[in-house]
């Protein structure tokens, strides 16, 4: 069923409210989760020169923008939760631009990589090939782009006051090509448990090195 731009509006700001309300839980719930194995799978595939300029797409408040400069790279926030902007900036002292992930405004081929750490399935299925063709233009040609995601069957709507959609490997990089990004590498998450134990699917993106 097409989603119609009031059912769009009404995903984007009730999903949110949802985190606006349940910020400093979700900070204190997560601020100590160990992403060192997505970090480091973005950062080793970028072949250009340090300090890397990245995007950290959906950055919450603020965990992932202060590793990556503790790293010594340029990052710069994007989040749709004014309270997360808001405790990722006062973490980070890093700039965060406040934008919900259906009304991009980034600049073209700006960064070497986009992390998007459990964020870009909240982007309803029918939006996507939109939204990945904006991140495909904000990075530089040969820049790359990382993604983990909860991983289903590719269904799709409302789970405790959030919508998402929850793609498996096939479906993902059926639309991640269609984008224009070719495959890196994926894995499942957490490491080390059996596949049955790992609900995140993560994969590693390159925008081809061409004009």
């Amino acid at each position: 069923m097409k989603l119609l731009p009031d059912d769009l509006s009404k995903i984007v700001n009730i999903t949110l409210t949802h985190y606006n309300q349940h910020a400093q839980e979700f900070r204190n719930g997560t601020w100590n989760h160990d992403v060192s194995q997505n970090i480091d799978a973005l950062l080793r595939h970028i072949e250009n020169d340090p300090p890397f300029k990245i995007l950290d797409f959906g950055c919450g408040p603020g965990r992932d923008l202060r590793e990556f400069v503790r790293r010594g790279h340029i990052a710069v926030g994007l989040e749709g939760a004014e309270r997360f902007a808001d405790m990722a900036r006062a973490e980070t002292e890093c700039e965060v631009w406040q934008q919900d992930f259906l009304r991009l405004d980034l600049p073209p081929g700006f960064f070497d990589g986009v992390f998007a750490n459990a964020t870009m399935f909240h982007i309803p299925s029918q939006e996507l090939p939109r939204v990945l063709g904006e991140l495909y233009a904000t990075l530089k040609p040969g820049g790359v782009l990382f993604s983990s995601n909860p991983r289903g069957n590719n269904e799709e709507g409302w789970n405790r006051g959030r919508y998402g959609a929850y793609h498996d490997l096939d479906g993902w990089r059926r639309r991640m090509t269609a984008a224009g990004f070719v495959e890196l590498e994926h894995f499942y998450r957490p490491p080390g448990l059996p596949r049955a134990e790992q609900p995140w699917l993560a994969s590693v993106w390159r925008r081809p090195n061409t004009l």
